[in-house]
């Protein structure tokens, strides 16, 4: 049974990662580590993630020594990883007990080298607000327009990071540009439809995360695309429009 790493950052989530981290736990996959990455200056955390850590001997705590960021912290996440696979969970989304399992044998059985499934979408009261469905992505021009791969869902095959690949520096959209450089790379991204991960909505600092999503959303076409600043507004009009569509 391959060993599958887990990657989660945290960054002042206190309220929900008990739950997310118990759903890794009760994972009917079994061989898994869990590497939680602790990316908040403040500590007053830190305690409360230990404790819950002695629950079982597959979870490592790295403490970061300043706020890196979500991309960076998965980076040294992975990093650290022993995993033949690398999944994702942020640390308020949850997955069904399954998710692992029904994963990695489709990934296996069709010789993937990177999935993501559908997901629910909850607001911080847990009650189902929308839902997502999976699908196949072969090439940038199928992703470029519209983020549509829950980072919780996805799984990668270790082979990818032999290229060196990594999120970008960026507040937002980090996993938007790792997800274009994958199908840059001819990796191609596919969907599984299955229900197998919740992902939680957050309504903190509502206008300032428009703002920066704004920002790092024409980065992701200027700057790591190469766009020019016409092509760049375009695509990225594109986004916020898909954004507000969904």
């Amino acid at each position: 049974m391959n060993l599958v790493s887990v990657i989660i950052p945290f960054y002042k989530k206190k309220f929900f990662i008990k739950e997310t981290i118990f759903s890794v736990l009760k994972q009917t996959y079994k061989n898994l580590e869990i590497i939680i990455i602790y990316d908040d200056p403040n500590t007053d955390d830190l305690s409360y993630i230990n404790e819950i850590s002695t629950l079982d001997p597959r979870i490592s705590i790295i403490v970061n020594l300043k706020n890196f960021g979500a991309g960076k912290s998965r980076n040294i996440g992975i990093n650290a990883s022993k995993g033949n696979f690398i999944a994702f969970i942020d640390s308020d989304d949850i997955w069904k007990k399954d998710k692992i399992m029904n994963q990695i044998d489709y990934m296996i059985n069709n010789n993937l080298l990177a999935s993501h499934t559908s997901y629910e979408i909850i607001d911080h009261k847990d009650k189902i607000i929308g839902k997502r469905l999976a699908r196949n992505f072969y090439s940038v021009n199928d992703l470029l327009k519209s983020c549509d791969i829950g980072l919780s869902t996805v799984i990668l095959n270790k082979k990818i990071f032999i290229n060196k690949f990594e999120f970008p520096d960026l507040k937002t959209k980090e996993d938007f540009v790792f997800w274009l450089y994958l199908l840059k790379k001819n990796i191609s991204i596919i969907g599984i439809d299955e229900m197998l991960t919740t992902w939680r909505k957050s309504n903190n600092s509502l206008s300032a995360s428009v703002l920066q999503k704004l920002m790092d959303g024409y980065k992701v076409y200027h700057k790591y695309m190469k766009f020019n600043f016409f092509k760049s507004i375009y695509y990225l009009l594109c986004l916020s429009f898909n954004f507000l569509r969904k």
